[in-house]
């Protein structure tokens, strides 16, 4: 069973039911147009948000100016599953709509509802909640524990080893690397400056050319 899936987790709840609740408007849909914010920073967390369509981020301004997306959900994530029922249930950064998109609503009190009515709705909210924490605990432990150095060189030591040459093609833009390390844009791109400054690299849009090849060398 896919829980991640919004028909899967749905799918544990009676049609009859699930179809009464959607038909009464206590489950509903939303739609975000482009660029909607559709909660600021510190909004109250009242309802969980299952993407039906589209791309929501989790995301935040940077020192520098630079928008650094922190978690990115796509369709049939569930957004707020780890806020609802905590104490503190309170948005910690502001949430867009990259594009259009669509959610399926639901209220806490109807959520609650339904926790306690279904045991295997329960377990497998429960599952959502305990892999977004992880998935979270993790990157909060790379940024922890990485320079943005150390990031660049994992990246570009695993992509040397895939793609089998000192220049390697970026496997994604330069925005998208920055977020997979947790940074903003122009910290990366600051950083690989440096890099290259200190005759380790050389790059361009697309791609990264070792010059020093202890980077990639095993120790």
């Amino acid at each position: 069973m896919n829980i991640d899936s919004h028909e899967s987790i749905l799918d544990l709840i009676p049609k009859e039911k699930l179809r009464t609740l959607i038909e009464s408007g206590q489950i509903y849909y939303c739609n975000y147009s482009k660029n909607e914010i559709i909660h600021f920073e510190n909004d109250r967390c009242d309802q969980i948000e299952i993407i039906v369509d589209g791309k929501i981020t989790v995301e935040r301004i940077g020192i520098d100016g630079d928008l650094l997306t922190a978690t990115t959900f796509t369709n049939s994530q569930i957004l707020g599953a780890n806020l609802i029922f905590s104490n503190i249930n309170k948005y910690p950064m502001t949430v867009r709509a990259v594009n259009t998109s669509k959610v399926m609503i639901i209220e806490r009190d109807i959520l609650f509802n339904l926790c306690k009515t279904y045991p295997e709705f329960l377990l497998a909210f429960v599952k959502v909640i305990s892999d977004l924490s992880v998935k979270i605990a993790i990157k909060m432990k790379n940024r922890v524990s990485r320079t943005i150095r150390d990031s660049i060189i994992t990246y570009i030591k695993f992509q040397y080893q895939e793609q089998g040459s000192l220049t390697i093609e970026l496997t994604m833009k330069k925005k998208a690397l920055a977020e997979q390390f947790g940074i903003s844009r122009t910290s990366l791109s600051r950083e690989l400056k440096k890099m290259k400054d200190d005759h380790l690299i050389d790059f361009d849009l697309s791609t990264i050319t070792i010059i020093d090849r202890s980077i990639v060398n095993d120790k």
